[in-house]
């Protein structure tokens, strides 16, 4: 698998980049890492409120992002700031799996947009590229999505992910056996502590195997 950043965004988005790693997995329920879980729920809770996140210099980071592509931030968020702005309400995390439930925790502890996809699910190469609105898009969970103008994923079939949610097609089930993994990246900072600490998390609570990062051309 090729992976490839259109120039439609690094045109705009000059230090755009995306940390790519491909792993073997074992899919187990949440009991594991349930209470890594609520250690972060208690612990984004306490410390931010909702002013607070729009502050945090990763998240402001891609939300200026997301403006400069003609996004609206506030109306369309990024999965991380979603995923925050839910702990700070108070309304935990959706239970899912260990894999999907590490990719969460990925996502809040580096304040990036994550995406958790079965690697077996995608057909071809990648592009990541800005989204139109030809694009049909269904987010898990959330129904059709207007992606235009944020960063979407694309194989030979279409669009499977995005800065705001992925898609039911590439989803994590129990079957999946391999995962892609995405950390997105607005700017250059931190990059390889998240790279560091993504295999250390899925080592430890997926059994990740077989590790290797994907080259993700401009």
């Amino acid at each position: 698998m090729n992976i490839f950043i259109d120039s439609s965004i690094t045109n705009i988005l000059e230090d755009f980049d995306i940390i790519a790693l491909k792993m073997d997995v074992e899919i187990e329920d949440s009991k594991r890492i349930t209470e890594l879980v609520n250690q972060y729920e208690e612990k984004i809770a306490e410390e931010y409120s909702l002013e607070d996140i729009l502050n945090i210099p990763l998240i402001k980071e891609a939300r200026d992002g997301y403006k400069k592509l003609g996004k609206d931030p506030s109306r369309y968020r990024l999965a991380c700031e979603s995923l925050l702005r839910r702990l700070v309400k108070k309304r935990g995390l959706y239970l899912i799996n260990n894999v999907v439930d590490a990719g969460n925790i990925l996502s809040i502890e580096t304040n990036r947009s994550v995406a958790v996809l079965d690697y077996d699910k995608i057909v071809g190469d990648v592009l990541i590229r800005i989204g139109t609105e030809d694009d049909e898009y269904y987010g898990i969970g959330r129904g059709k999505i207007n992606v235009s103008n944020i960063p979407v994923y694309c194989d030979d079939l279409g669009p499977f992910g995005s800065t705001t949610s992925d898609t039911e097609r590439t989803k994590i089930t129990n079957d999946t056996k391999t995962i892609l993994l995405f950390i997105i990246c607005f700017g250059p900072s931190l990059k390889e502590e998240h790279k560091s600490y993504a295999i250390s998390l899925f080592e430890k609570y997926a059994n990740a195997q077989n590790i290797k990062e994907i080259k993700v051309r401009k």
